[in-house]
């Protein structure tokens, strides 16, 4: 699988699943319970190595340290992980209006002005 992707590809993909449950939970100062307990939850699905260990990427932590600070606040994990998934269907609601928006505006910029020659 890696072999295939070149080494600056890898790095800079926010999706590639290149930290171990360990390294994840250090990372972001917690267990590996939490992050399993946020897997249970269907927050985040960390990818499985050949050897069948998860493997968590760059947007995943992101994802998970949000989790954490709620739950850190006194928000129970259920709801915490329910709380970012609508913040991230939000984020991405937005982003795709926005370029609708920025479409439909081009289409505008170019459409004929009524009663020009």
């Amino acid at each position: 699988m890696t072999a295939d992707i070149p080494l600056n590809d890898r790095l800079g993909d926010d999706d590639y699943p290149a930290y171990t449950m360990g390294r994840a939970a250090e990372m972001l100062g917690t267990t590996p319970a939490f992050l399993r307990a946020i897997g249970e939850a269907r927050l985040i699905t960390p990818l499985r190595s050949e050897g069948g260990h998860r493997r968590y990427s760059r947007y995943q932590l992101r994802i998970a340290a949000r989790a954490r600070e709620l739950v850190d606040r006194g928000t129970p994990i259920d709801a915490a992980c329910r709380i970012v998934i609508l913040e991230d269907q939000l984020e991405e609601a937005q982003r795709i209006n926005a370029e609708y928006r920025r479409r439909a505006g081009h289409e505008a910029l170019d459409a004929p002005v009524p009663g020009a020659s």
